[in-house]
């Protein structure tokens, strides 16, 4: 029960590796606020929870971040952990990439994980909470990916984001980390599967089935195996961890 008594927001805790979270976080003995855009969705996941609710949160909006942090503080008090997993992929090489697509991911995993963990940040601090903030960075992030060169630089900007964030905050009590997540079944993966479908002409599973086979594990991971970790990260047992980003990719990244 690493979580006990803990207030837990999850964005983008709709599904993929946001729901694991959510589940895991609320197995621990956290109470888990679902948020996410897909509000039915949350609202579904938060009602599986021991102690759940959800919230509709679009982090492009500056006014759904404040309203979240202002939700959570009317109905529980000050969070005590932040799981920032909200993303969005889109193929995008550098010949190829647009302006559109520069802007729209960057919006969300950028800007609005910024602002976001800014703003439960300053919650966490006025109510003298030692709070955790676990960023949702990717393997992309690490080393670049020639098909999604925008969203790798989204990913590379979290691991920064993590590390700054980290150092400015720990001083008054807030741990912030990383995790970044290598090929992980999901919603997205099978998104990303139908797109490489699309544009290579292969059949749906073969992409996953490629990647898989290059993984040194073997196979894509589970969300719940990201999962683990992230909770970790927010919990006491990794109170002496700071600034850190932790690859869970069955070998992909050797750092």
């Amino acid at each position: 029960m690493e979580l006990e008594n803990k207030i837990v927001i999850v964005a983008g805790g709709a599904s993929g590796i946001g729901t694991a979270i959510a589940q895991l976080a609320a197995a621990e003995g956290g109470t888990v606020v679902v948020a996410d855009r897909n509000v039915d969705e949350a609202r579904r996941v938060a009602s599986t929870l021991p102690k759940g609710d959800a919230y509709a949160l679009d982090v492009i909006e500056q006014t759904s971040i404040d309203g979240l942090v202002a939700f959570v503080e009317s109905r529980y008090g000050a969070p005590d952990v932040l799981f920032n997993s909200a993303a969005i992929w889109e193929m995008a090489d550098i010949l190829d990439a647009t302006r559109a697509s520069f802007s729209a991911l960057f919006a969300v995993n950028v800007t609005g994980l910024f602002f976001l963990q800014q703003a439960v940040a300053k919650s966490m601090i006025a109510a003298g909470r030692r709070g955790a903030i676990v960023n949702i960075a990717s393997q992309a992030g690490r080393r670049g990916e020639a098909d999604s060169a925008i969203y790798a630089a989204t990913k590379a900007a979290v691991i920064s984001i993590s590390q700054s964030a980290a150092l400015a905050l720990i001083s008054k009590g807030v741990r912030v980390n990383a995790v970044a997540p290598g090929n992980i079944d999901t919603p997205m993966w099978q998104h990303i599967d139908k797109v490489f479908a699309e544009r290579y002409g292969l059949e749906i599973g073969q992409k996953m089935a490629d990647v898989a086979a290059a993984i040194p594990y073997g196979r894509f991971a589970h969300p719940l195996e990201v999962a683990q970790v992230a909770v970790f990260l927010a919990s006491t047992r990794s109170e002496y961890v700071v600034g850190q980003t932790f690859n869970v990719d069955g070998g992909n990244i050797l750092s």
